[in-house]
């Protein structure tokens, strides 16, 4: 699926209708009840790929790549900041922050292991953008360690810099890679920035 910016993947509190998934009511299958087929989610303002499975079996073998870091996921982020290295590793244990419930963050008494590559693929005079990869996939990692190395994302709100004129964060699940679940057969897909992030990068570059 390419999901656009502003959709919730799956009902939560404060979204019980209008998600990803009961508009896939009847098409997926596997997992969570209130969540079928959902191999992993997207924040609702980050736009991009993500995996559906459209049965149980599909489901358990997916998640199976997911638990061996087999599925590879891809993100451009644009970051206010210049990064100190041209690649780089993030190894820092995420969970539920320990004085606000609404976010994660290192300062958690619920740490999981969180691992996050990055490659500058453009630097720009404030700014740079990020090609994002993750091993692991806590909720809100790139966004939280991103912050967690003075690499702000541009228009998010919570971790980040806000931007009036953007209006979302910047980051787009561009690439996803993975062996069938039922073939093996190598699956390699590709979604190009939506044309308010493309708009936002050549604002910041000019």
């Amino acid at each position: 699926m390419d999901k656009p910016a502003g959709i919730v993947v799956h009902p939560s509190p404060g979204h019980a209708t209008g998600t990803l998934v009961h508009g896939l009511v009847g098409r997926a299958a596997g997992g969570d009840e209130d969540r079928p087929g959902i191999v992993h989610r997207l924040d609702r303002d980050t736009s991009g790929l993500l995996v559906v499975a459209r049965s149980e079996e599909a489901y358990e073998r997916l998640q199976e790549l997911v638990r061996k870091r087999e599925l590879e996921r891809r993100y451009k982020a644009l970051v206010r900041g210049r990064p100190r290295s041209w690649k780089g590793r993030i190894e820092a244990p995420i969970g539920r922050d320990r004085h606000d419930p609404t976010r994660h963050s290192l300062d958690t008494d619920t740490p999981r292991d969180a691992v996050t590559h990055f490659e500058v693929e453009r630097l720009l005079e404030k700014h740079a953008l990020l090609d994002v990869r993750l091993e692991t996939g806590r909720t809100h990692q790139i966004r939280v360690h991103l912050a967690a190395i003075d690499l702000p994302i541009v228009g998010d709100p919570v971790y980040g810099v806000s931007d009036e004129t953007l209006r979302r964060q910047f980051l787009h699940a561009w690439r996803l890679a993975f062996p069938h679940p039922m073939s093996g057969e190598r699956i390699e897909v590709e979604s190009p920035l939506p044309p308010e992030l493309q708009s936002a990068l050549e604002r910041f570059a000019s």
